[in-house]
């Protein structure tokens, strides 16, 4: 064999080219799903709607990922160039149908015609395409890391995480220099990008030569079958603890840039989303790596729960949000909430496909985490509805003044009150899913070998 034809071989089985460079183009185009923060009061505006309608295509997209997933699993399971390709076709199309509705919107002020447009690209398409590509490269990374799987999920999904702190400052750019018209020519522009990044990743994507993927016959049983070969109460806790993380996650985060100005820090606003942003995608690459260390991956979400109940319970006791401003410890302490919350959110989104296989095994983890998926939409749903809902019924707005750079005096309305009661909520619901955590999801045969061997070793 010629040197040229043994780089074409080592770069063809090159696990880092086939699969961790395009898990990460397609988590790194699909994660940007969550800058729809830097741009949602421009286009209520621009349209000529009140932002709250607005805000559904981002709880539409998140809805329509998990369903999109959890019904889409099987098409992943049986060919990831179908499903990598499917994903980068109906991300890009949904984002640049969003831009023309948007300019549609422009130019015709109030039209719902617009507003329903811009539900159906960047909820339904985009959400099928974030659904597809979310699912993609998972499985793919656990077969070529299979002895860092942790490490590998982590590494993609922290791709997803961290898509928002690189790609947030580039759109708050392109939205200052593209002038009239910038927010709708913003999302055409992206659109095209992100089709080269995700096309190139689709065509990247590869399992290794040495995995044999189980014909239907061998495989013998469907989903629910193999989900059944444990307690169908194992599956269920899964689930919950899933789905109450990434609740609690949205509802703190959604409330994240009116606390941060709550405790009077909305100068530097920007810069802790970043920051928090960073910890989202942190807390999905070192959860899972830890996890790679341990017997039973379930303990990586006991400590997630922990801290964030610790955390919020500090919070709680002490008022925190309330008293924060002007107080440098409680200040402190507020962010370090928004952090801990923010990698744990993270890291549970991590270690749930690296979870389902050491229960349930590789041959249908694709489909299996596509159900489990489900649990993203409905939080998708309640997160951020919960926590508005609770912020607009309990407490009051207040004006605080805020010191603008050039020395004006800026009044901003902020609830202290409500973004405290939502506290209440999220540290019943994470000393729920503790609950859920110790009880429901029992530990793995490794994690039960393991502690065998280590009493068998005490006793002789």
């Amino acid at each position: 064999m010629s040197g040229n034809e043994k780089t074409n071989q080592g770069w063809r089985n090159n696990k880092w080219f086939r699969a961790a460079i395009p898990a990460l183009l397609l988590h790194c185009s699909i994660g940007t799903v969550y800058c729809w923060s830097i741009f949602s009061e421009e286009i209520a505006q621009y349209i000529g709607f009140s932002k709250g309608a607005t805000e559904w295509a981002f709880s539409f997209a998140i809805f329509f990922l998990g369903m999109s997933a959890a019904f889409l699993g099987n098409i992943v399971e049986k060919d990831i160039h179908k499903s990598s390709l499917i994903a980068a076709i109906c991300f890009s199309v949904g984002m640049a149908g969003t831009g023309f509705f948007i300019y549609y919107g422009g130019n015709h002020s109030g039209s719902i015609l617009s507003l329903i447009g811009i539900y159906i690209c960047y909820g339904l398409i985009m959400g099928i395409g974030l659904g597809t590509g979310y699912l993609s490269p998972v499985k793919t990374l656990m077969l070529w890391f299979e002895d860092r799987k942790g490490l590998a999920t982590g590494l993609a999904v922290a791709g997803f995480g961290a898509a928002k702190a690189i790609a947030s400052p580039i759109m708050q750019a392109m939205l200052d220099s593209l002038g009239e018209g910038g927010i709708y020519k913003m999302f055409w522009i992206l659109a095209c990008v992100y089709f080269v990044m995700m096309f190139i990743g689709h065509l990247l994507l590869k399992k290794p030569d040495s995995w044999h993927e189980p014909q239907k016959q061998e495989k013998g049983q469907n989903i629910m079958a193999v989900i059944k070969t444990k307690p169908i109460t194992n599956y269920i806790g899964i689930w919950l603890m899933f789905y109450i993380n990434i609740t609690c996650g949205l509802a703190l985060i959604s409330q994240e840039k009116m606390i941060v100005k709550c405790i009077g820090l909305a100068s530097v606003v920007g810069i802790i989303s970043t920051v928090s942003a960073v910890f989202n995608a942190g807390g999905r690459l070192g959860f899972s790596a830890w996890a790679d260390t341990m017997k039973d991956r379930n303990t990586i979400y006991k400590l997630i729960f922990i801290l964030s109940i610790a955390f919020t319970g500090i919070i709680i006791l002490t008022s925190g949000i309330k008293n924060g401003e002007g107080n440098l410890l409680l200040t402190i302490l507020v962010l370090c909430l928004i952090f801990v919350v923010n990698a744990g959110y993270g890291g549970g989104f991590s270690n749930v496909p690296t979870l389902l296989s050491d229960h349930y095994g590789m041959s249908n983890i694709s489909a299996i985490h596509g159900i489990t998926l489900s649990a993203w939409a409905f939080a998708g749903l309640t997160g951020n509805q919960m926590a508005t809902w609770i912020v607009n019924h309990f407490g009051k707005a207040v004006e605080i003044e805020h010191e603008l750079a050039d020395g004006t005096v800026e009044l901003l309305t902020v609830n202290p009150t409500g973004y405290q009661c939502v506290l209440y909520a999220t540290i019943v619901l994470y000393i729920i899913a503790l609950v859920v955590c110790l009880v429901m999801v029992k530990p793995t045969d490794k994690a039960i070998a393991a502690k065998k061997e280590k009493t068998k070793q005490a006793t002789e």
